[in-house]
């Protein structure tokens, strides 16, 4: 136990400050068991907080705000490179992120190619759900955030405020990477884009 103890430290003190460290980083070192206990001392030093089940931080240190930790943006992403997986967003967070909505999303969504994962953070809620390759496909900066957010809105609902969005977005996107995407969506989106959008363009 001290050796893992001192293997995982020695990491751990070399690593920057925001770095995120995960059960599995450690498999070389011992049993999952024992690693779990090595970073639970950590975490009782305050040397490393937990974010979340297996999930770990060495928090960053601010002059003025003191312990800082990685946003859930930060954490998906750096989940997603450990574990090799792709993940997109989706829902209102995909929304948000192109400024379609107004709304900070308290469960951030994430389709992927990997395994189901719902991990708790305080109020915030991270979810990685499993999909298809053909939704992974899309290419466009705009419009796979677009087209996946808008899958789950009432289409009939929107108001002319958000339908100009929409239209000042899909005008914004690559007409190459707009052709490819609007082929992987489904007829709901597809017909609404080309109906109320692109027909507009003729």
């Amino acid at each position: 136990m001290e050796s893992i103890n001192k293997q995982i430290g020695k990491i751990i003190q070399q690593s920057k400050e925001g770095e995120i460290f995960l059960t599995s980083d450690f498999k070389d070192f011992g049993t999952t068991t024992a690693i779990r206990k090595s970073l639970s001392r950590f975490v009782e030093l305050g040397i490393i907080d937990r974010m979340g089940k297996g999930i770990y931080v060495k928090p960053k240190q601010h002059k003025l705000f003191g312990k800082t930790l990685p946003s859930l943006e930060d954490v998906a992403l750096i989940l997603a490179k450990k574990e090799h997986v792709k993940i997109m967003p989706t829902g209102q967070y995909a929304l948000n992120k192109i400024g379609l909505s107004n709304q900070v999303p308290t469960k951030l969504i994430f389709l992927t190619n990997g395994t189901f994962k719902k991990i708790q953070f305080g109020k915030s809620e991270l979810i990685f759900r499993p999909t298809t390759s053909k939704k992974l496909a899309m290419i466009g900066e705009i419009t796979s955030l677009l087209f996946l957010g808008l899958e789950e809105l009432d289409l009939e609902k929107l108001t002319s405020t958000e339908n100009e969005k929409i239209k000042t977005l899909i005008e914004k996107e690559d007409p190459e990477k707009l052709k490819h995407d609007l082929r992987l969506t489904p007829s709901k989106v597809s017909d609404f884009v080309n109906k109320s959008f692109l027909n507009r363009k003729q």
